[in-house]
Protein backbone atom coordinates (compact mmCIF):
# COMPACT_ATOMS: atom_id res chain seq x y z
CA UNK A 1 0.00 0.00 0.00
CA UNK A 2 1.18 3.54 -0.65
CA UNK A 3 2.71 5.28 2.29
CA UNK A 4 0.44 7.59 4.26
CA UNK A 5 3.23 9.46 6.07
CA UNK A 6 3.34 13.25 5.80
CA UNK A 7 4.08 14.25 2.21
CA UNK A 8 6.46 16.99 1.18
CA UNK A 9 5.19 20.56 0.94
CA UNK A 10 3.98 22.02 -2.34
CA UNK A 11 6.37 24.23 -4.30
CA UNK A 12 6.24 27.83 -3.00
CA UNK A 13 5.22 29.33 -6.35
CA UNK A 14 1.90 27.49 -6.40
CA UNK A 15 -1.13 29.46 -5.16
CA UNK A 16 -2.38 28.78 -1.65
CA UNK A 17 -5.91 29.91 -2.48
CA UNK A 18 -7.80 29.85 -5.76
CA UNK A 19 -11.24 31.22 -6.63
CA UNK A 20 -12.78 30.11 -9.91
CA UNK A 21 -16.27 30.60 -11.26
CA UNK A 22 -18.60 29.54 -14.01
CA UNK A 23 -20.99 32.10 -15.45
CA UNK A 24 -24.30 31.91 -13.66
CA UNK A 25 -26.71 30.20 -16.03
CA UNK A 26 -29.88 31.80 -17.26
CA UNK A 27 -32.97 29.97 -16.05
CA UNK A 28 -35.30 30.53 -18.97
CA UNK A 29 -34.80 26.93 -20.18
CA UNK A 30 -33.37 23.50 -19.33
CA UNK A 31 -29.62 22.81 -18.96
CA UNK A 32 -27.81 21.69 -22.12
CA UNK A 33 -24.35 20.51 -23.13
CA UNK A 34 -22.92 24.04 -23.13
CA UNK A 35 -23.71 24.46 -19.44
CA UNK A 36 -22.17 21.07 -18.66
CA UNK A 37 -19.05 21.91 -20.69
CA UNK A 38 -18.24 25.18 -18.93
CA UNK A 39 -18.80 23.82 -15.45
CA UNK A 40 -16.88 20.65 -16.25
CA UNK A 41 -13.81 22.70 -17.18
CA UNK A 42 -14.01 24.48 -13.83
CA UNK A 43 -14.59 21.21 -12.00
CA UNK A 44 -11.47 19.63 -13.53
CA UNK A 45 -9.47 22.74 -12.65
CA UNK A 46 -10.79 22.73 -9.07
CA UNK A 47 -10.09 19.03 -8.57
CA UNK A 48 -6.54 19.38 -9.92
CA UNK A 49 -5.79 22.27 -7.57
CA UNK A 50 -7.28 20.53 -4.55
CA UNK A 51 -5.18 17.44 -5.24
CA UNK A 52 -2.20 19.80 -5.18
CA UNK A 53 -3.15 21.05 -1.72
CA UNK A 54 -4.64 24.38 -2.84
CA UNK A 55 -7.54 25.93 -0.91
CA UNK A 56 -10.17 26.19 -3.68
CA UNK A 57 -13.44 28.07 -3.90
CA UNK A 58 -15.44 26.88 -6.90
CA UNK A 59 -18.65 28.77 -7.62
CA UNK A 60 -21.52 28.17 -9.99
CA UNK A 61 -25.18 29.14 -9.92
CA UNK A 62 -28.14 30.61 -11.73
CA UNK A 63 -29.07 34.04 -13.10
CA UNK A 64 -32.75 34.45 -12.29
CA UNK A 65 -33.76 38.02 -13.11
CA UNK A 66 -34.57 39.93 -16.28
CA UNK A 67 -37.18 40.38 -18.95
CA UNK A 68 -36.45 37.04 -20.61
CA UNK A 69 -37.09 35.14 -17.37
CA UNK A 70 -40.22 37.15 -16.69
CA UNK A 71 -41.56 36.26 -20.16
CA UNK A 72 -40.67 32.58 -19.74
CA UNK A 73 -42.50 32.50 -16.42
CA UNK A 74 -45.60 34.03 -18.00
CA UNK A 75 -45.49 31.45 -20.81
CA UNK A 76 -45.20 28.69 -18.18
CA UNK A 77 -48.15 30.24 -16.29
CA UNK A 78 -46.11 30.48 -13.11
CA UNK A 79 -45.12 33.25 -10.75
CA UNK A 80 -41.54 34.28 -11.51
CA UNK A 81 -40.18 33.05 -8.18
CA UNK A 82 -41.89 29.67 -8.54
CA UNK A 83 -40.56 29.41 -12.08
CA UNK A 84 -36.95 30.16 -11.15
CA UNK A 85 -37.13 27.84 -8.14
CA UNK A 86 -38.06 24.98 -10.45
CA UNK A 87 -35.59 25.70 -13.26
CA UNK A 88 -32.71 26.50 -10.92
CA UNK A 89 -33.27 23.07 -9.39
CA UNK A 90 -32.57 21.54 -12.83
CA UNK A 91 -29.11 23.10 -12.79
CA UNK A 92 -28.43 21.69 -9.35
CA UNK A 93 -29.44 18.28 -10.68
CA UNK A 94 -27.02 18.71 -13.57
CA UNK A 95 -24.25 19.35 -11.08
CA UNK A 96 -25.07 16.14 -9.24
CA UNK A 97 -25.37 14.13 -12.45
CA UNK A 98 -22.00 15.41 -13.74
CA UNK A 99 -20.30 14.94 -10.35
CA UNK A 100 -19.33 18.61 -10.10
CA UNK A 101 -17.47 19.57 -6.93
CA UNK A 102 -18.54 23.21 -6.58
CA UNK A 103 -18.29 24.66 -3.08
CA UNK A 104 -21.12 27.13 -3.54
CA UNK A 105 -24.22 27.54 -5.68
CA UNK A 106 -25.49 31.09 -5.92
CA UNK A 107 -28.87 32.35 -7.04
CA UNK A 108 -29.45 36.01 -7.84
CA UNK A 109 -32.81 35.86 -6.06
CA UNK A 110 -31.05 35.20 -2.74
CA UNK A 111 -31.03 37.94 -0.10
CA UNK A 112 -27.24 37.83 0.19
CA UNK A 113 -27.00 38.75 -3.48
CA UNK A 114 -29.59 41.52 -3.35
CA UNK A 115 -27.65 43.05 -0.45
CA UNK A 116 -24.38 42.77 -2.36
CA UNK A 117 -25.52 44.24 -5.67
CA UNK A 118 -27.37 47.11 -3.99
CA UNK A 119 -24.22 47.90 -1.99
CA UNK A 120 -22.18 48.02 -5.21
CA UNK A 121 -24.79 50.27 -6.82
CA UNK A 122 -24.70 52.71 -3.89
CA UNK A 123 -20.91 52.97 -4.09
CA UNK A 124 -21.03 53.63 -7.85
CA UNK A 125 -23.77 56.24 -7.33
CA UNK A 126 -21.81 57.94 -4.53
CA UNK A 127 -18.77 58.11 -6.79
CA UNK A 128 -20.90 59.70 -9.54
CA UNK A 129 -20.29 56.70 -11.83
CA UNK A 130 -24.05 56.28 -12.37
CA UNK A 131 -26.49 58.96 -13.55
CA UNK A 132 -30.17 59.10 -14.56
CA UNK A 133 -31.14 59.80 -18.18
CA UNK A 134 -33.33 58.11 -20.78
CA UNK A 135 -32.54 55.33 -23.22
CA UNK A 136 -33.64 55.00 -26.85
CA UNK A 137 -32.15 52.19 -28.92
CA UNK A 138 -32.17 48.60 -30.07
CA UNK A 139 -32.55 45.86 -27.45
CA UNK A 140 -32.49 42.07 -27.68
CA UNK A 141 -34.56 40.26 -25.08
CA UNK A 142 -32.86 36.94 -25.89
CA UNK A 143 -29.36 38.34 -25.44
CA UNK A 144 -30.34 40.75 -22.65
CA UNK A 145 -28.16 43.26 -24.48
CA UNK A 146 -28.37 46.66 -26.17
CA UNK A 147 -26.86 47.10 -29.63
CA UNK A 148 -25.80 50.09 -31.68
CA UNK A 149 -27.24 50.69 -35.14
CA UNK A 150 -23.88 49.83 -36.70
CA UNK A 151 -23.89 46.38 -35.04
CA UNK A 152 -27.23 45.23 -36.47
CA UNK A 153 -27.74 42.94 -39.45
CA UNK A 154 -30.74 42.68 -41.78
CA UNK A 155 -33.07 39.74 -41.32
CA UNK A 156 -36.02 38.38 -43.27
CA UNK A 157 -38.87 40.76 -43.91
CA UNK A 158 -36.80 43.80 -43.05
CA UNK A 159 -36.37 42.77 -39.42
CA UNK A 160 -33.34 44.02 -37.55
CA UNK A 161 -31.19 41.36 -35.89
CA UNK A 162 -28.40 41.44 -33.33
CA UNK A 163 -24.99 40.07 -34.37
CA UNK A 164 -26.01 36.84 -32.61
CA UNK A 165 -29.06 36.49 -34.90
CA UNK A 166 -31.50 37.37 -32.12
CA UNK A 167 -34.37 39.71 -32.90
CA UNK A 168 -34.11 43.25 -31.54
CA UNK A 169 -36.79 45.76 -30.66
CA UNK A 170 -36.71 49.53 -30.33
CA UNK A 171 -36.83 50.56 -26.66
CA UNK A 172 -37.40 54.00 -25.19
CA UNK A 173 -37.51 54.38 -21.41
CA UNK A 174 -35.88 56.18 -18.46
CA UNK A 175 -32.64 54.54 -17.46
CA UNK A 176 -29.66 54.90 -15.20
CA UNK A 177 -26.35 54.87 -17.04
CA UNK A 178 -22.85 53.81 -15.99
CA UNK A 179 -20.12 56.17 -17.18
CA UNK A 180 -18.36 53.50 -19.20
CA UNK A 181 -16.74 55.98 -21.59
CA UNK A 182 -14.39 57.33 -18.89
CA UNK A 183 -12.95 53.84 -18.32
CA UNK A 184 -11.76 53.32 -21.88
CA UNK A 185 -8.14 54.31 -21.24
CA UNK A 186 -7.95 52.73 -17.76
CA UNK A 187 -9.16 49.47 -19.32
CA UNK A 188 -6.57 49.63 -22.08
CA UNK A 189 -3.89 50.38 -19.48
CA UNK A 190 -5.09 47.39 -17.45
CA UNK A 191 -4.92 45.10 -20.48
CA UNK A 192 -1.41 46.34 -21.19
CA UNK A 193 -0.26 45.50 -17.67
CA UNK A 194 -2.08 42.15 -17.69
CA UNK A 195 -1.69 40.70 -21.20
CA UNK A 196 -3.01 37.31 -20.04
CA UNK A 197 -6.19 38.79 -18.55
CA UNK A 198 -8.26 37.31 -21.39
CA UNK A 199 -7.53 33.88 -22.82
CA UNK A 200 -7.19 32.52 -25.43
CA UNK A 201 -4.99 35.33 -26.70
CA UNK A 202 -7.07 35.84 -29.85
CA UNK A 203 -9.99 36.82 -27.63
CA UNK A 204 -7.82 39.38 -25.86
CA UNK A 205 -7.21 40.97 -29.23
CA UNK A 206 -10.98 41.11 -29.86
CA UNK A 207 -11.58 42.80 -26.51
CA UNK A 208 -8.85 45.41 -27.01
CA UNK A 209 -10.13 46.21 -30.50
CA UNK A 210 -13.65 46.72 -29.14
CA UNK A 211 -12.47 49.07 -26.40
CA UNK A 212 -10.14 50.97 -28.71
CA UNK A 213 -13.14 51.63 -30.96
CA UNK A 214 -14.68 53.80 -28.25
CA UNK A 215 -17.03 53.07 -25.37
CA UNK A 216 -20.52 54.46 -24.89
CA UNK A 217 -22.08 54.86 -21.47
CA UNK A 218 -23.98 51.74 -20.50
CA UNK A 219 -27.66 51.48 -19.58
CA UNK A 220 -27.82 49.70 -16.21
CA UNK A 221 -31.51 49.86 -15.25
CA UNK A 222 -34.93 49.13 -16.76
CA UNK A 223 -38.47 50.32 -16.05
CA UNK A 224 -40.44 48.23 -18.57
CA UNK A 225 -40.50 45.14 -16.32
CA UNK A 226 -40.26 44.47 -12.59
CA UNK A 227 -38.52 41.11 -12.20
CA UNK A 228 -35.13 42.18 -10.88
CA UNK A 229 -33.28 43.78 -7.98
CA UNK A 230 -34.75 47.17 -7.18
CA UNK A 231 -32.50 50.19 -7.62
CA UNK A 232 -31.81 51.68 -4.17
CA UNK A 233 -33.98 54.74 -3.48
CA UNK A 234 -35.73 54.46 -6.86
CA UNK A 235 -38.12 51.46 -6.89
CA UNK A 236 -39.46 52.34 -10.36
CA UNK A 237 -36.19 50.92 -11.74
CA UNK A 238 -34.75 47.43 -11.55
CA UNK A 239 -31.10 46.76 -12.19
CA UNK A 240 -30.14 45.72 -15.69
CA UNK A 241 -29.34 42.04 -15.75
CA UNK A 242 -25.59 42.38 -16.32
CA UNK A 243 -24.73 44.56 -13.34
CA UNK A 244 -26.99 42.27 -11.32
CA UNK A 245 -25.61 39.00 -12.67
CA UNK A 246 -21.91 39.87 -12.71
CA UNK A 247 -21.94 40.93 -9.08
CA UNK A 248 -22.66 37.33 -8.06
CA UNK A 249 -18.91 36.70 -8.08
CA UNK A 250 -18.47 39.36 -5.40
CA UNK A 251 -21.49 38.17 -3.44
CA UNK A 252 -20.11 34.67 -3.04
CA UNK A 253 -16.79 36.09 -1.83
CA UNK A 254 -18.53 37.92 1.02
CA UNK A 255 -19.07 41.36 -0.50
CA UNK A 256 -19.82 44.01 0.72
CA UNK A 257 -17.82 42.92 3.79
CA UNK A 258 -14.43 43.41 2.15
CA UNK A 259 -12.66 42.84 5.48
CA UNK A 260 -14.14 39.38 5.96
CA UNK A 261 -11.84 36.37 5.90
CA UNK A 262 -13.70 35.02 2.87
CA UNK A 263 -13.16 38.17 0.83
CA UNK A 264 -9.56 38.61 1.93
CA UNK A 265 -8.82 34.97 1.05
CA UNK A 266 -10.48 34.70 -2.33
CA UNK A 267 -10.78 38.11 -3.96
CA UNK A 268 -9.73 38.94 -6.63
CA UNK A 269 -11.05 35.86 -8.39
CA UNK A 270 -8.32 33.88 -10.12
CA UNK A 271 -10.46 32.71 -13.04
CA UNK A 272 -13.85 33.49 -14.56
CA UNK A 273 -14.70 30.76 -17.08
CA UNK A 274 -17.24 31.89 -19.70
CA UNK A 275 -18.52 31.14 -23.18
CA UNK A 276 -17.24 33.43 -25.91
CA UNK A 277 -20.69 34.98 -26.39
CA UNK A 278 -20.52 36.76 -23.02
CA UNK A 279 -16.86 37.77 -23.13
CA UNK A 280 -17.55 41.49 -23.62
CA UNK A 281 -19.58 41.67 -20.42
CA UNK A 282 -16.87 39.94 -18.38
CA UNK A 283 -13.78 41.51 -19.93
CA UNK A 284 -15.03 45.09 -20.47
CA UNK A 285 -18.06 45.95 -18.36
CA UNK A 286 -17.16 43.89 -15.30
CA UNK A 287 -13.61 45.21 -14.73
CA UNK A 288 -14.91 48.73 -15.41
CA UNK A 289 -17.60 48.35 -12.72
CA UNK A 290 -15.03 47.02 -10.28
CA UNK A 291 -12.39 49.67 -10.94
CA UNK A 292 -15.05 52.37 -10.61
CA UNK A 293 -16.05 50.94 -7.23
CA UNK A 294 -12.44 50.67 -6.04
CA UNK A 295 -12.42 46.85 -6.17
CA UNK A 296 -9.60 44.89 -7.80
CA UNK A 297 -10.60 43.15 -11.07
CA UNK A 298 -10.30 39.38 -11.51
CA UNK A 299 -7.01 37.92 -12.71
CA UNK A 300 -8.28 36.07 -15.77
CA UNK A 301 -11.31 35.57 -17.99
CA UNK A 302 -11.19 32.48 -20.19
CA UNK A 303 -13.70 32.43 -23.05
CA UNK A 304 -14.15 29.00 -24.58
CA UNK A 305 -15.80 28.15 -27.89
CA UNK A 306 -19.18 26.69 -28.81
CA UNK A 307 -20.27 23.19 -29.71
CA UNK A 308 -22.13 22.29 -32.86
CA UNK A 309 -24.07 19.03 -33.26
CA UNK A 310 -23.02 16.98 -36.28
CA UNK A 311 -21.83 20.21 -37.96
CA UNK A 312 -25.13 22.03 -37.29
CA UNK A 313 -25.56 24.99 -34.97
CA UNK A 314 -27.29 23.85 -31.79
CA UNK A 315 -30.63 25.52 -31.29
CA UNK A 316 -34.00 24.80 -29.77
CA UNK A 317 -35.73 25.57 -33.07
CA UNK A 318 -33.71 22.88 -34.88
CA UNK A 319 -34.48 20.36 -32.16
CA UNK A 320 -30.83 19.31 -31.87
CA UNK A 321 -30.15 20.33 -28.28
CA UNK A 322 -27.71 17.88 -26.68
CA UNK A 323 -29.13 16.76 -23.34
CA UNK A 324 -26.29 15.96 -20.90
CA UNK A 325 -28.59 13.80 -18.73
CA UNK A 326 -29.32 11.53 -21.69
CA UNK A 327 -25.64 11.36 -22.65
CA UNK A 328 -24.72 10.22 -19.15
CA UNK A 329 -27.53 7.64 -19.17
CA UNK A 330 -26.39 6.28 -22.53
CA UNK A 331 -22.61 6.34 -22.19
CA UNK A 332 -21.78 6.70 -18.50
CA UNK A 333 -20.55 9.73 -16.58
CA UNK A 334 -16.77 9.56 -16.83
CA UNK A 335 -16.66 8.78 -20.56
CA UNK A 336 -18.80 11.88 -21.17
CA UNK A 337 -16.54 14.01 -18.97
CA UNK A 338 -13.48 12.67 -20.77
CA UNK A 339 -14.80 13.19 -24.28
CA UNK A 340 -15.91 16.78 -23.76
CA UNK A 341 -12.44 17.91 -22.74
CA UNK A 342 -10.52 15.54 -25.02
CA UNK A 343 -12.17 16.03 -28.39
CA UNK A 344 -11.47 19.73 -28.98
CA UNK A 345 -8.57 22.03 -27.99
CA UNK A 346 -10.13 23.96 -25.12
CA UNK A 347 -11.00 27.47 -26.21
CA UNK A 348 -11.91 26.58 -29.80
CA UNK A 349 -15.27 25.66 -31.29
CA UNK A 350 -15.99 21.95 -31.56
CA UNK A 351 -18.42 19.57 -33.22
CA UNK A 352 -20.23 16.96 -31.17
CA UNK A 353 -20.54 13.57 -32.85
CA UNK A 354 -21.69 10.34 -31.25
CA UNK A 355 -19.44 8.43 -33.63
CA UNK A 356 -16.43 10.44 -32.48
CA UNK A 357 -17.44 9.93 -28.88
CA UNK A 358 -17.74 6.16 -29.19
CA UNK A 359 -14.43 6.03 -31.05
CA UNK A 360 -12.69 7.92 -28.25
CA UNK A 361 -14.27 5.75 -25.57
CA UNK A 362 -13.36 2.50 -27.28
CA UNK A 363 -9.87 3.35 -28.52
CA UNK A 364 -8.54 5.55 -25.73
CA UNK A 365 -10.47 4.51 -22.63
CA UNK A 366 -11.25 0.84 -23.22
CA UNK A 367 -8.28 -0.13 -25.42
CA UNK A 368 -5.48 2.13 -24.22
CA UNK A 369 -5.97 2.87 -20.53
CA UNK A 370 -8.51 0.20 -19.64
CA UNK A 371 -6.69 -2.64 -21.36
CA UNK A 372 -3.35 -1.56 -19.84
CA UNK A 373 -4.75 -1.68 -16.32
CA UNK A 374 -6.80 -4.83 -16.85
CA UNK A 375 -4.06 -7.00 -18.29
CA UNK A 376 -1.39 -5.83 -15.80
CA UNK A 377 -3.60 -6.28 -12.76
CA UNK A 378 -4.90 -9.61 -14.06
CA UNK A 379 -1.33 -10.91 -14.51
CA UNK A 380 -0.45 -9.77 -10.99
CA UNK A 381 -3.55 -11.46 -9.60
CA UNK A 382 -2.82 -14.70 -11.44
CA UNK A 383 0.97 -14.91 -11.21
CA UNK A 384 1.92 -12.94 -8.07
CA UNK A 385 -0.55 -14.34 -5.51
CA UNK A 386 -2.72 -11.21 -5.90
CA UNK A 387 -0.03 -9.07 -4.28
CA UNK A 388 2.12 -6.18 -5.43
CA UNK A 389 5.23 -8.03 -6.73
CA UNK A 390 8.71 -7.55 -5.33
CA UNK A 391 10.83 -5.87 -8.03
CA UNK A 392 14.39 -6.85 -8.80
CA UNK A 393 17.13 -4.78 -10.36
CA UNK A 394 15.79 -2.09 -12.70
CA UNK A 395 16.93 -2.05 -16.32
CA UNK A 396 17.18 1.01 -18.56
CA UNK A 397 13.68 0.52 -20.02
CA UNK A 398 12.18 0.19 -16.53
CA UNK A 399 13.82 3.36 -15.27
CA UNK A 400 12.85 5.29 -18.40
CA UNK A 401 9.15 4.47 -18.04
CA UNK A 402 9.11 5.13 -14.29
CA UNK A 403 10.82 8.48 -14.86
CA UNK A 404 8.20 9.48 -17.43
CA UNK A 405 5.50 8.80 -14.84
CA UNK A 406 7.37 10.64 -12.09
CA UNK A 407 7.92 13.72 -14.26
CA UNK A 408 4.33 13.94 -15.50
CA UNK A 409 3.04 16.31 -12.82
CA UNK A 410 5.66 18.97 -13.56
CA UNK A 411 4.80 18.71 -17.25
CA UNK A 412 1.08 19.18 -16.56
CA UNK A 413 1.33 22.31 -14.41
CA UNK A 414 1.82 24.83 -17.23
CA UNK A 415 -1.04 23.31 -19.21
CA UNK A 416 -3.42 23.68 -16.29
CA UNK A 417 -2.23 27.25 -15.76
CA UNK A 418 -3.23 27.92 -19.38
CA UNK A 419 -6.50 25.92 -19.09
CA UNK A 420 -5.17 23.72 -21.92
CA UNK A 421 -7.03 20.60 -20.79
CA UNK A 422 -6.56 18.80 -24.12
CA UNK A 423 -2.78 19.13 -23.70
CA UNK A 424 -3.00 17.63 -20.23
CA UNK A 425 -4.80 14.60 -21.64
CA UNK A 426 -2.39 14.36 -24.57
CA UNK A 427 0.51 14.16 -22.11
CA UNK A 428 -1.21 11.52 -20.00
CA UNK A 429 -2.07 9.41 -23.03
CA UNK A 430 1.48 9.57 -24.34
CA UNK A 431 2.64 7.84 -21.17
CA UNK A 432 -0.25 5.36 -21.43
CA UNK A 433 0.97 4.58 -24.95
CA UNK A 434 4.54 4.20 -23.69
CA UNK A 435 3.33 1.82 -20.97
CA UNK A 436 1.44 -0.32 -23.48
CA UNK A 437 4.47 -0.50 -25.77
CA UNK A 438 6.68 -1.38 -22.79
CA UNK A 439 4.27 -4.17 -21.87
CA UNK A 440 4.39 -5.61 -25.38
CA UNK A 441 8.18 -5.36 -25.55
CA UNK A 442 8.84 -6.89 -22.12
CA UNK A 443 6.13 -9.58 -22.53
CA UNK A 444 5.70 -10.42 -18.84
CA UNK A 445 3.40 -13.35 -19.77
CA UNK A 446 6.40 -15.02 -21.43
CA UNK A 447 8.76 -14.15 -18.55
CA UNK A 448 6.58 -16.27 -16.25
CA UNK A 449 8.24 -19.36 -17.76
CA UNK A 450 11.81 -18.05 -18.06
CA UNK A 451 12.51 -15.36 -15.45
CA UNK A 452 10.09 -14.96 -12.54
CA UNK A 453 12.09 -12.12 -10.97
CA UNK A 454 12.14 -10.18 -14.21
CA UNK A 455 8.39 -10.70 -14.62
CA UNK A 456 7.88 -9.31 -11.10
CA UNK A 457 9.98 -6.25 -11.93
CA UNK A 458 8.08 -5.52 -15.14
CA UNK A 459 4.69 -5.90 -13.48
CA UNK A 460 5.78 -3.75 -10.55
CA UNK A 461 6.93 -0.99 -12.88
CA UNK A 462 3.63 -1.11 -14.72
CA UNK A 463 1.56 -1.09 -11.52
CA UNK A 464 3.47 1.93 -10.26
CA UNK A 465 2.98 3.74 -13.58
CA UNK A 466 -0.75 2.96 -13.47
CA UNK A 467 -0.85 4.40 -9.93
CA UNK A 468 0.62 7.67 -11.20
CA UNK A 469 -1.66 7.80 -14.21
CA UNK A 470 -4.73 7.11 -12.09
CA UNK A 471 -3.90 9.82 -9.55
CA UNK A 472 -3.24 12.39 -12.27
CA UNK A 473 -6.37 11.49 -14.24
CA UNK A 474 -8.67 11.89 -11.22
CA UNK A 475 -9.74 15.48 -12.08
CA UNK A 476 -11.21 14.28 -15.38
CA UNK A 477 -12.67 10.90 -14.37
CA UNK A 478 -12.88 10.73 -10.57
CA UNK A 479 -15.11 7.66 -10.33
CA UNK A 480 -13.23 5.49 -12.83
CA UNK A 481 -9.78 6.37 -11.57
CA UNK A 482 -11.00 5.87 -8.02
CA UNK A 483 -11.88 2.29 -8.95
CA UNK A 484 -8.41 1.78 -10.44
CA UNK A 485 -6.78 3.10 -7.28
CA UNK A 486 -9.00 0.78 -5.24
CA UNK A 487 -7.68 -2.13 -7.31
CA UNK A 488 -4.14 -1.02 -6.46
CA UNK A 489 -5.08 -0.79 -2.76
CA UNK A 490 -4.03 2.85 -2.64
CA UNK A 491 -5.40 4.45 0.52
CA UNK A 492 -7.90 7.26 -0.02
CA UNK A 493 -5.59 9.54 1.96
CA UNK A 494 -2.70 8.78 -0.42
CA UNK A 495 -4.33 9.86 -3.69
CA UNK A 496 -3.28 13.51 -3.80
CA UNK A 497 -0.30 14.80 -5.75
CA UNK A 498 1.94 14.93 -2.71
CA UNK A 499 2.04 11.12 -2.80
CA UNK A 500 3.37 10.92 -6.33
CA UNK A 501 6.98 9.94 -6.86
CA UNK A 502 9.25 7.17 -5.57
CA UNK A 503 8.97 8.06 -1.87
CA UNK A 504 5.37 6.84 -1.80
CA UNK A 505 5.62 3.98 -4.27
CA UNK A 506 3.53 0.83 -4.06
CA UNK A 507 4.77 -1.49 -1.30
CA UNK A 508 5.66 -5.03 -2.38
CA UNK A 509 3.47 -7.64 -0.74
CA UNK A 510 0.37 -5.47 -0.54
CA UNK A 511 -2.73 -7.57 -1.20
CA UNK A 512 -4.78 -6.55 -4.21
CA UNK A 513 -8.45 -7.31 -4.90
CA UNK A 514 -9.58 -9.22 -7.94
CA UNK A 515 -9.34 -6.78 -10.89
CA UNK A 516 -12.42 -5.67 -12.78
CA UNK A 517 -12.72 -3.73 -16.03
CA UNK A 518 -13.35 -0.02 -15.56
CA UNK A 519 -13.88 1.28 -19.11
CA UNK A 520 -16.44 -0.68 -21.16
CA UNK A 521 -16.57 -0.86 -24.94
CA UNK A 522 -19.61 0.55 -26.74
CA UNK A 523 -21.45 -0.38 -29.90
CA UNK A 524 -20.95 2.46 -32.35
CA UNK A 525 -24.52 2.91 -33.46
CA UNK A 526 -26.42 2.90 -30.20
CA UNK A 527 -23.80 3.74 -27.61
CA UNK A 528 -24.54 0.63 -25.59
CA UNK A 529 -21.94 -1.66 -24.12
CA UNK A 530 -20.85 -4.25 -26.62
CA UNK A 531 -20.15 -7.81 -25.76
Amino acid sequence: MSSTSSPKNNPPDHPQNYYLTTPIYYVNDAPHIGHAYTTLACDVMARFLRLDGVNVKFLTGTDEHGQKVEKAAIEAKQAPQDFVDRVSGNFRQLGQAMNFSNDDFIRTTEERHKKSVQALWRILKEKDEIYLDSYAGWYSVRDEAFYGEDELIDGHGGKKLAPTGAEVEWVEEPSYFFRLHKWQQPLLDFYGKHPDFVQPRTRMNEVKKFVEGGLRDLSVSRTSFKWGVAVPDDPDHVMYVWIDALTNYLTAAGYPDTKSQEFQTFWPANLHMVGKDILRFHAVYWPAFLMAAGVEPPQRVFAHGWWTNEDEKISKSLGNIIDPFKLIEQYGLDPVRYFLLREVPFGKDGDFSKTAMVTRMNSELANDFGNLAQRVLSMIHKNCDAQVPQPGAMKKADKALIEKAHSLLDALYPYFQEQAFHRVLNSLWRVIGDANRYTDEQAPWALKKTDQERMNTVLYVLAEVIRHLSILTQPFMPDSTGKLLDQLSVATSARCFAYLGPDYALAAGTSLPKPEGVFPRYAEEEGRESG
